[in-house]
């Protein structure tokens, strides 16, 4: 949906990022095209603001979080400006999704907040959002099975030395590269 005049002057979008890839790059342009500003809210930011979750437990772990905050802020950011999103248009900030009482040092709480739901792990996020009284948006939900590209599969394919550059946009692969990121995986899961 590409509405003339965007309905919310400021949205909230929000995810891990662990790599960033070619789908969420599909979910942040299609935020941004609700919103004239979007704060794009970095989940799992430090190991101290992350918190295990019953509706997904395996997201809180260390081996799924590989990437700092800072590595996953440049990478969001670059991929939006060679996506076309003008600067001036949206913030990659930290946002401890799973410390409802932080959100408002991160984002403006009247927002419109976006989530994309997958499993029951979307549903709680949508949830705790309503609960606040935020203003939500579902962009979509789909199946778990057809989810498309996941960070874990990424991550899975640069630490095994299988192809994984189509899987990211290239501004993804060339900070990927820079930093040895296929490199640093494979060496975390040496024994």
């Amino acid at each position: 949906m590409s509405p003339a005049a965007p309905p919310a002057g400021t949205g909230v979008i929000h995810g891990r990022f662990q790599v960033p890839h070619n789908d969420h790059l599909r979910y942040l342009l299609a935020g941004k095209a609700l919103c004239r500003f979007l704060y794009v809210g970095v989940t799992n930011p430090d190991p101290l603001l992350t918190r295990e979750d019953a509706a997904d437990a395996r997201r809180s772990l260390a081996e799924a979080n590989p990437l700092t905050f800072w590595e996953r802020m440049l990478m969001c950011r670059d991929m939006l400006l060679e996506a076309g999103v003008p600067r001036d248009e949206f913030e990659v900030v930290p946002f401890p999704v799973n410390l409802p009482e932080l959100w408002a040092h991160y984002v403006p709480l009247d927002s419109l907040f976006f989530v994309s739901i997958y499993d029951a792990w979307g549903r709680a996020k949508e949830r705790r959002f309503r609960e606040r009284d935020l203003r939500v948006h579902v962009l979509w939900e789909v199946r778990p099975e057809d989810k498309g590209i996941s960070g874990s599969d990424v991550r899975s394919r640069m630490a095994e030395g299988r192809p994984w550059r189509d899987l990211v946009p290239p501004a993804v692969a060339r900070l990927a590269e820079a930093w040895d990121l296929p490199g640093r995986l494979g060496a975390a899961r040496a024994p």
